[in-house]
C-alpha cells in the first residue's frame, strides 16, 4: 500500500502497475508489459483487496513497459463498451508507433542487450534491469486511448476521483505526462522520476531525449504540486513520502538532469568531442551521496554523449570521422596493420592481463569483424566484455556487455519465423496513416526501379471519417500515400475494411483469402497492388550484433 486508496504492485515486470480505489471500481496507472504479468497484478490485488472491476486506465506514457499488459486488466470490448476508460497523453499513439513499429525490429533486438534478455540468472548474469527485476518474455499488447490529455492542469473526474495532469513531451518519453490527485495529496511522476538516473537515450536506441525539458518540468511539477503532495509515487521503483523528502527528491532529480545537459555542453563550447567529455566528466559528490541520482540504470558516460548528439549530431568535427570505412573493412586494415591475427592476440592478451579492457575491446574487436571464425579473438573478447561487465554500475551496461559475451561464444538466438506478437499487436492499434508509413519502411528500393503507380483504396469501417479514402502508390523508388480523396488514374481501387488490411500487415491473413472471404475487392489492375505488397521487405530479427 502506497497510501489509503492507493496499492502498487512491485517485482512483477520492470515497471509497477498502479491501483487507486475509485468510486466503482480500479483506476489502473501504466498496466505493465505483457498481458501475464498485469493479468498476475490483477489477480495478486483481487485476492487480498476483493475484486473490483476495472474503470479505467492511463498510461503515462509511450514506452511499451507502460501499457503492453493492457489487455490483462481490460479487453477492447469492455473499452468499446464504454465501461473501461483509457486516458493518454497528446500523441501517444504516435509516438508509440514510431518507436515499437518502424524501428521495432532493430530496437527489439538491441533490447535484448540492454535488458539482457537471454542472459542466466545469477552473480554472472542477469541481476537487475536497474529500474526494475526484469522484462517479461511475453509479449506487449495495446489498446488505443479513448482520451487525450492535452494541456497542462487539464483536470478530470475518473471514477470519482479528481486527478490534474501535467503534460512533460520530449522528457523521459516523445508523450508522456504526471499528474496529480488533489483531494489526497498524491503525485505521480510517471518516469520522469525514478530511483536511478535515467537514460538520456537509451542504448536500445530511441530518440534523443531533452535534458533540459526534462529538469525544468520537473522545476514546473515542483512549482505546481510539491508543498502540496504527501506522497510520490513513480512508474519504476519505490515511492518517495513526506512533502519535505518529495522536495528533496524532486530538487535532487532536477538538478542531476540539468547539470548532465548544461556541464556537457560547457565542454562542447570549449571543442571537446563527446568522447573527451565522457571521460573528463565525473558525477559530483551531491550526486553520488544519494542512491536515486546514481547510475544503476543510466550511465553518466552514455548521457553525456546523448546531450552532445541532440545539439551536435553524432560527427565530432573532425573530418577523419566523416566517412568512415565499416567495420569489417577497417578490422581487416587494422589486423594487417598489427603485423596479422597472431600478432594483434598476442598484444591484446598483455593488455588484457594488465587490466585495460576497454581497450582490448577496441582492439580485438577489429580482428573479429575482420574473420569471426577466429575462435581465440572470440573468446578474448568475451573474457574481456565480461570483465567490464562485472565492473560495470550501471545494470543496462553490465547486460550488454554480458550478452556480448555470451553471443561471441554461442552466436546470437534463433530468429522467430513468423512476425512477432508483439509487432501483431502493435498494429492492430494503427491508424491508416501510421500503417502505411510502417509499409513503407519496407519497400525494397532496389526493386521498385522505374515504378511509378498508385491504389485508391475505400475503408467501409471508416466512412464519414477523414480515413474513409486513401491513395497509395510508389514513386522514385519510394512509397507514398494520402488521405481524404482517390486519384482518377489509379490502376486499381481497393475496398475493404480497415480491420480487413491490419490483418493482412499482421500476417494473419492474407489478400487472396480475404478476397475469397469477401472481405476485399479489387476493380481494375490486381497487378498493382501486387507489385506493391511483393516488393516489402522481411526483416531478421536476430540480426547479429558483435559480429559481422
Amino acid at each position: 500500500m502506497v497510501a489509503e486508496g492507493v496499492w502498487q504492485v512491485r517485482g512483477y515486470d520492470i515497471s509497477n502497475i498502479t491501483f487507486i480505489k475509485g468510486t466503482e471500481g480500479w483506476i489502473v496507472i501504466d498496466p505493465l508489459t505483457s498481458q501475464d504479468t498485469a493479468r498476475a497484478s490483477y489477480e495478486l490485488v483481487t485476492k487480498h483487496l476483493g475484486h473490483r472491476p476495472i474503470t479505467a486506465v492511463i498510461y503515462t506514457h509511450s514506452h511499451a513497459d507502460h501499457f503492453g499488459g493492457v489487455l490483462g486488466v481490460t479487453s477492447k470490448e469492455e473499452v468499446d463498451a464504454g465501461k473501461c476508460r483509457i486516458i493518454a497523453p497528446v500523441h501517444f499513439l504516435q509516438e508509440t508507433v514510431g518507436e515499437n513499429i518502424i524501428a521495432g525490429p532493430a530496437m527489439g533486438r538491441r533490447a535484448t542487450y540492454q535488458f539482457g534478455s537471454f542472459l542466466p540468472r545469477g552473480p554472472q548474469g542477469h541481476v537487475d534491469c536497474g529500474l526494475g527485476t526484469a522484462t517479461p518474455t511475453s509479449p506487449p499488447t495495446l489498446l488505443a486511448p479513448t482520451e487525450d490529455i492535452t494541456f497542462t492542469g487539464e483536470e478530470l473526474v475518473v471514477d470519482g476521483i479528481r486527478i490534474i495532469f501535467q503534460l512533460t513531451p520530449e522528457t523521459e518519453a516523445p508523450a508522456e505526462m504526471n499528474f496529480f490527485f488533489p483531494d489526497f495529496g498524491w503525485l505521480c511522476m510517471a518516469e520522469n522520476c525514478s530511483q536511478t538516473m535515467h537514460n538520456l537515450v537509451p542504448i536500445r536506441g530511441a530518440l534523443v531525449r531533452n535534458a533540459l525539458n526534462w529538469s525544468k518540468y520537473i522545476n514546473e511539477n515542483m512549482e505546481m504540486f510539491a508543498d502540496k503532495t504527501t506522497v510520490m509515487f513513480m512508474s519504476h521503483n519505490w515511492p518517495v513520502w513526506g512533502k519535505d523528502d518529495v522536495r528533496q527528491f524532486l530538487t535532487l532529480q532536477r538538478d542531476l538532469y540539468r547539470w548532465m545537459h548544461d556541464q556537457t555542453m560547457r565542454l562542447a563550447n570549449h571543442g571537446l568531442t563527446s568522447l573527451e567529455i565522457a571521460q573528463t566528466l565525473v558525477l559530483p559528490d551531491e550526486f553520488l551521496a544519494h542512491e536515486h541520482t546514481r547510475g544503476f540504470y543510466g550511465d553518466l558516460v552514455h548521457n553525456v554523449k546523448a546531450v552532445y548528439q541532440r545539439y551536435l549530431s553524432w560527427y565530432d568535427g573532425n573530418p577523419a570521422n566523416l566517412n568512415k570505412l565499416p567495420p569489417t573493412e577497417v578490422g581487416k586494415r587494422y589486423v594487417q596493420l598489427a603485423g596479422g591475427a597472431d600478432a594483434l592476440l598476442k598484444a591484446a592478451q598483455k593488455s588484457f592481463d594488465e587490466g585495460d579492457y576497454r581497450w582490448v575491446a577496441e582492439v580485438v574487436n577489429h580482428l573479429v569483424f575482420a574473420d569471426p571464425t577466429n575462435q581465440a579473438a572470440r573468446d578474448l573478447q568475451a573474457d574481456c566484455l565480461e570483465q567490464l561487465g562485472y565492473q560495470s554500475e550501471s545494470s543496462t551496461f553490465r547486460n550488454a556487455y554480458l550478452m556480448g559475451a555470451q553471443e561471441l561464444r554461442k552466436g546470437p538466438p534463433p530468429a522467430p519465423k513468423t512476425l512477432n506478437v508483439r509487432a501483431r499487436s502493435m498494429i492492430r492499434a494503427m491508424t491508416i496513416d501510421q500503417l502505411f508509413d510502417t509499409l513503407a519502411v519496407r519497400v525494397m528500393s532496389e526493386q521498385v526501379g522505374g515504378v511509378s503507380l498508385c491504389v485508391n483504396w475505400t475503408f467501409t469501417d471508416l466512412a464519414g471519417t477523414p480515413d474513409h479514402f486513401w491513395v497509395q502508390g510508389l514513386s522514385n523508388r519510394t512509397m507514398f500515400s494520402f488521405a481524404g480523396r482517390h486519384e482518377a488514374s489509379a490502376a486499381a481501387s481497393i475496398t475493404t475494411t480497415r480491420t480487413t488490411l491490419l490483418e493482412v500487415i499482421a500476417q494473419t491473413t492474407t489478400i487472396p483469402d480475404e478476397m475469397t472471404a469477401g472481405n476485399l475487392s479489387i476493380d481494375g489492375d490486381a497487378g498493382a497492388l501486387i507489385t506493391i505488397f511483393g516488393n516489402l521487405d522481411k526483416f531478421a530479427p536476430g540480426f547479429a550484433i558483435v559480429e559481422p
